[in-house]
């Protein structure tokens, strides 16, 4: 069996210059990426509980930056990453179990994903400015 050396011209193995992006492709680096920003934003949920320990000042001060607009920004984006991450990790549970990895059904339940976390991280703004307003 005779093996064909690649042409000079080719890259040896294929890179994201080569490839258009795909809906599965996005999906997995964007996993992947709020992975990163969960840990982040974990590290600033301890720090939050570190200010509490160290007293009400130091919570008040960290209370406040959390209530401006890009305190705000950053629960936003934390609390979309938490629901991504999970319906993602759901869907990606399902391909373990070797099911959905048909074509339709893999841009299927990446389309899912996206309306999921949309709707999770909408509903948990919605009724925490609920709770906030002064509802029950």
């Amino acid at each position: 069996m005779k093996t064909e050396r690649p042409r000079a011209d080719r890259p040896l193995s294929p890179h994201l210059q080569i490839y258009k992006p795909q809906l599965t492709s996005v999906l997995s680096i964007t996993h992947r990426g709020s992975g990163v920003l969960l840990a982040l934003g974990s590290l600033a949920l301890g720090m939050t509980l570190v200010a509490l320990a160290l007293g009400m000042q130091t919570f008040s001060t960290v209370q406040e930056q959390l209530r401006s607009w890009y305190g705000q920004c950053a629960l936003l984006t934390w609390s979309a990453c938490l629901y991504y991450h999970l319906c993602n990790g759901v869907r990606h549970l399902f391909w373990d179990a070797g099911y959905g990895f048909q074509l339709k059904t893999a841009y299927a339940s990446g389309i899912a994903v996206l309306a999921l976390t949309a709707a999770l991280t909408a509903l948990t703004w919605v009724l925490s400015a609920y709770r906030l307003s002064g509802g029950p």
